[in-house]
């Protein structure tokens, strides 16, 4: 998997390349928000970890000019502890996963091979369909009534979780235990967050949504 770490403390950087290159990965560092940006757009990595907190051009402008260029590569964005609001910010603006400042670099690299992972476990071919919704998993493409939606991947993971059983209920951890592999720090409000992300995409521009909140369980998608 290839990884670009943008982040301005040097040291950091060169800590967290150097972990993923002895587990085999190929990583690369920049120290600028507006550098780390180009280099983003110019040749996607499979994965890009992101410091919020950059001189010249934020982590958060970085991730919403990523997005609206519909780049694919997925965001794992490195926070201050305590820093719960941009946090959210993050994920609402198109982040996969999150990890708080200071960090283990054990837990880190865990968390970036998870993500790597949720795109090559998933069956050649398979194509999932509830009602006008269709979901291609060998491709990672989505259609609603014929037109495209366009999924940051951890929508597409959420989306997909959903689809495999059409009517039944997921609760908020459970969906993230499936999506994230882990107990997530913030469960309800990230999986809201997402929840609110696909609505938007996949429900919103139609008179007949899928996805039903299921007052005290969860979340279901259904006809």
């Amino acid at each position: 998997m290839r990884t670009l770490v943008i982040e301005d403390e040097r040291q950091l950087a060169g800590h967290i390349t150097r972990a993923l290159i002895r587990r085999g990965h190929s990583a690369d560092a920049s120290h600028d928000g507006a550098e780390g940006l180009k280099l983003a757009l110019a040749d996607p990595p499979d994965l890009v970890v992101l410091d919020l907190n950059l001189p010249g051009l934020d982590g958060l402008s970085v991730l919403a000019r990523m997005r609206e260029a519909h780049c694919p590569s997925r965001v794992l964005i490195l926070t201050a502890r305590g820093e719960v609001e941009n946090r959210v910010k993050g994920l609402q603006a198109g982040a996969d996963d999150y990890l708080a400042k200071p960090f283990s670099m054990d837990e880190l690299v865990a968390r970036i091979e998870a993500l790597g992972r949720r795109g090559a476990t998933t069956a050649p071919g398979d194509i999932l369909k509830v009602a006008d919704l269709h979901m291609d998993v060998r491709h990672r493409r989505v259609l609603r009534a014929g037109l495209a939606i366009a999924l940051s991947p951890r929508e597409f993971d959420v989306l997909q979780v959903l689809m495999q059983e059409p009517g039944r209920p997921f609760s908020r951890t459970e969906l993230c235990e499936r999506v994230w592999q882990r107990d997530h720090e913030y469960d309800t409000r990230t999986v809201e967050i997402f929840i609110t992300r696909i609505r938007k995409k996949i429900d919103a521009p139609t008179a007949h949504p899928l996805i039903h909140t299921l007052r005290g369980i969860g979340y279901t998608i259904r006809t």
